[in-house]
């Protein structure tokens, strides 16, 4: 018996040296495993080979059987684990589907993570989150939501990729110029991850489409840089009682907020109940915009994004987050609801 014995520590041990996964190490070892019970039962008594691995099968039919019960012991220690850890942090068990392939290792800084852990993975997979626009904004917090394993993510957005956009909008390529940026951010996205699906919409988000849209999803987030798109998304997400993720920039300056009126933060109109007048609030392409600060304003959208669908810490519900890219400084604001709000109030 110790022959075979070391035979399976050599075929384990060369398994894990080849980075080959543990299901296939333990299938590998259960083929020895069959070939020595096989090979028991089909040589007659005496045999050399029979001698120099146990004599008898009876032996091996009995560790044989010891090893499925201890596996099963295990995937029943492991169910209640998970089990356990979803009760600790006080959310109900998500029955989605099971992680597939490198899944596990790929997610693994987040499932170490207290305030995660298997569980809220799960619910990333679970979780479908619409992006409106794939420019300096969304282009960051695409790439991280696809990165964190966010299971179903939309992009709506009109726009083609231009050279001007590169500055800034590290999703698209130099390659892609003149692409829809739907298209451009979706084939960058999977090819980082192709464990989510993307839904990429080519257009413009209109009033008589937005209710069918938002219907779709759990949570928007608006990386948007006209107001007449950020009250139509705030409208309709107000409406549908999804929280609403929000981020500005403006040359050296970015801000981050969660509108729900769900949980009784104010929505987009309280804190902003009209557009500023024409020249007021000049684009990024009329004021400037330094390249990196949407990669942090939509990194904390996305940062944002993961804590609502998870319930990990305190979401920016009720506060804008501002961050002052030239002075290194960020500050909180409270924001409150109005109760004469033409979205919201009443």
């Amino acid at each position: 018996m110790g022959l075979v014995f070391l035979l399976a520590a050599v075929l384990w041990g060369v398994g894990t040296a080849l980075g080959a996964p543990r299901a296939q190490r333990l299938f590998l070892v259960g083929l020895l495993f069959v070939a020595v019970l096989g090979l028991h039962l089909v040589l007659p008594d005496g045999h050399p080979l029979r001698m120099a691995t146990g004599e008898s099968p009876a032996l091996w039919l009995l560790l044989g059987g010891f090893a499925a019960v201890a596996m099963v012991y295990g995937q029943l220690v492991r169910a209640l684990r998970r089990r356990a850890q979803a009760t600790e942090i006080g959310m109900p068990e998500q029955k989605t589907g099971a992680f597939m392939g490198d899944e596990l290792d790929r997610y693994a800084r987040h499932i170490v993570l207290r305030e995660l852990g298997g569980p809220g993975q799960k619910r990333l997979k679970a979780a479908r989150v619409l992006v409106i626009g794939a420019g300096g904004l969304g282009s960051p917090a695409l790439q991280y939501l696809a990165a964190a394993g966010v299971g179903t993510i939309g992009v709506i957005d009109d726009d083609v990729v231009e050279n001007a956009n590169l500055q800034r909008q590290i999703i698209h390529s130099h390659g892609n110029i003149g692409m829809p940026k739907v298209f451009s951010a979706q084939a960058a996205m999977e090819a980082q991850n192709p464990h989510v699906v993307v839904r990429p919409y080519h257009r413009r988000l209109e009033a008589d489409m937005a209710a069918d849209l938002f219907d779709d999803y759990d949570l928007v987030l608006d990386g948007t840089d006209n107001f007449d798109t950020r009250y139509l998304a705030n409208r309709t997400a107000v409406a549908q009682g999804k929280p609403l993720i929000s981020g500005a920039l403006s040359q050296w300056e970015g801000q981050v907020s969660v509108f729900d009126p769900g949980q009784g933060a104010p929505c987009y109109q309280c804190v902003f109940p009209e557009a500023p007048a024409p020249g007021l609030a000049p684009s990024c392409a009329e004021a400037g915009v330094i390249g990196p600060l949407p990669g942090v304003v939509g990194a904390m959208m996305a940062v944002e994004a993961i804590k609502v669908i998870t319930g990990a810490g305190a979401a920016l519900r009720g506060e804008m987050l501002i961050y002052d890219a030239l002075y290194g400084e960020t500050r909180k604001i409270r924001l409150k609801k109005r109760a004469d709000c033409p979205v919201c109030g009443g």
